[in-house]
């Protein structure tokens, strides 16, 4: 009798974890690809390291495709916007948030890597730290319509995701308690996002 009504108690608390888990995973993504404040990498990462101590295959492909699926329909969200906005008269408060977070020698960069390579260059912006507002802004400039800029996101998000799942997984597998694996995903997210800016800083500005 006891082990009975043991077995349901220690599967209701994973059940809703996971239940409120992975919603509030796809809720956060998506807002930090439309608002690009919250730290997304560092949040799929933490997934992943729970997911990855759950020793649950499922788990990890839920948190993989939970956080690609949010990326893709926020990003494709913020360039819908931004191409309402490209051909508005006034513009709008997102276009000019993708433009202010669109430094202009980062944005010639981005344009001339574009029209060189096309949809790889938006692959890859999205494994850049601070690369993916330079390129979908010089797509928009470019007047992509959204149908091809779709076909380049979707792998770029597959990519992304994918790619701090692992950075979770590693993190994860360096410790045994869960937290400790978190602790350490973040602060190789957070490093991997500032190291560019850290060096550019460094190296001071370019020679004309």
């Amino acid at each position: 009798m006891v082990s009975a009504v043991a077995v349901p108690l220690t599967v209701v608390p994973d059940t809703t974890q996971q239940a409120i888990g992975y919603p509030s995973l796809f809720l956060l993504v998506l807002i930090g690809a439309l608002v690009p404040v919250v730290p997304t990498g560092a949040l799929v990462s933490s997934a992943a390291v729970v997911a990855f101590h759950r020793a649950a295959p499922l788990s990890m492909v839920l948190v993989f495709a939970t956080a690609s699926l949010a990326a893709f329909l926020g990003d494709v969200a913020l360039y819908w916007l931004g191409r309402r906005g490209m051909r508005s008269r006034n513009g709008s408060r997102w276009l000019e948030a993708i433009r202010a977070r669109a430094p202009e020698e980062r944005l010639e960069q981005a344009q001339e890597k574009l029209a060189d390579h096309d949809v790889t260059v938006l692959v890859l912006s999205r494994l850049v730290p601070a690369g993916r507002l330079p390129v979908m802004l010089a797509c928009l400039i470019a007047d992509w319509p959204v149908r091809r800029f779709v076909r380049g996101n979707l792998p770029a998000c597959l990519a992304w995701a994918a790619t701090y799942q692992l950075i979770g997984v590693l993190g994860g597998s360096l410790f045994d308690e869960p937290w400790q694996g978190v602790l350490a995903a973040i602060l190789l997210t957070v490093l991997i996002s500032v190291a560019p800016g850290v060096w550019r800083h460094l190296r001071g500005p370019a020679a004309p």
